[in-house]
């Protein structure tokens, strides 16, 4: 069975190219240096999960042509990875189950403010239907096949109804969660994922010693950064180069990148040979 990752988004929380900016980055002519906000499709086990769903969810959605989805995970509760989740009613619509999101606590209580009518216990009709489940860096834990939780039915004048589910198939993967923190003083927690042999990690500037376990023999990892030099929230190049060394994966690529990098060809080139700017549309397949 193929697994697989593709990025959907691999620029940081402004996009490239970034409203009103005419640098070299931005007003590039290479489709790779046309960037959405940071987010990945994985194929895993048979299962179809997103990671993150920030405000750029809808098109990504539309670009890449995908129908269906298992489950989403956060990796913490900035905009620009959850800004499009108002835009899973479609999948609720097409797909007529409500949407699974795995996520912190804290990152479930931004949800609760930012998207409080679908949290309602009267629902506002057509309002996104989230089934969420509470993980944290420690523990790995289980996404099941969408097709195991209600069936949403649309009655008119009503909104959705909850049935039990038809054709269930009891397909199930393991994700293994990474513990990072986003600021120096491990103020502000973000998972990355481990799917089997593929690693997704983003916007981590500090990561503990024993976490480290958990990223060994790997095909691919990821990593953000936003710049060469040091940053209050995300690592240096530099300390990017270091992590991807230390876990030694056979393949390590770059992702939310803003237009503080070079462009995609040059910073492709100045790179170490196994490691890689991503780039939106960008698929790997892995064991």
């Amino acid at each position: 069975m193929e697994n697989s990752i593709t990025f959907l988004g691999t620029g940081t929380s402004q996009g490239q190219p970034m409203i009103g900016c005419d640098c070299a980055r931005c007003t590039s002519q290479d489709p790779r240096d046309k960037r959405l906000r940071a987010s990945a499709f994985v194929q895993y086990g048979g299962l179809s999960i997103l990671v993150d769903a920030g405000p750029d969810f809808r098109y990504q959605m539309l670009r890449a042509r995908i129908r269906h989805i298992d489950a989403i995970l956060l990796t913490h509760n900035h905009k620009d990875h959850t800004g499009g989740l108002d835009d899973v009613r479609a999948f609720n619509l097409v797909d007529h189950h409500p949407v699974s999101i795995f996520c912190e606590k804290y990152v479930e209580d931004t949800l609760k403010g930012e998207y409080p009518y679908a949290f309602a216990e009267v629902k506002y009709q057509g309002s996104p239907e989230f089934d969420v489940h509470i993980i944290d860096g420690e523990h790995p834990f289980t996404v099941h096949s969408n097709s195991l939780s209600d069936w949403l039915e649309w009655k008119r004048g009503y909104g959705y109804v909850h049935l039990p589910p038809r054709e269930p198939v009891d397909r199930s993967v393991e994700i293994v969660p990474i513990q990072g923190w986003h600021l120096k003083q491990r103020a502000l927690s973000v998972l990355g994922y481990r799917f089997g042999k593929i690693a997704y990690l983003t916007d981590i500037s500090v990561i503990d010693d024993d976490q480290f376990e958990k990223l060994r023999d790997l095909d691919v990892v990821t990593l953000g950064c936003v710049k060469m030099g040091p940053h209050h929230s995300h690592p240096s190049l530099q300390q990017c180069l270091a992590f991807f060394e230390r876990v030694g994966a056979k393949q390590s690529y770059i992702t939310h990148i803003s237009h503080l990098l070079p462009a995609h060809e040059e910073f492709d080139r100045i790179l170490p040979a196994n490691v890689h700017p991503a780039y939106d549309g960008l698929k790997l397949v892995c064991e």
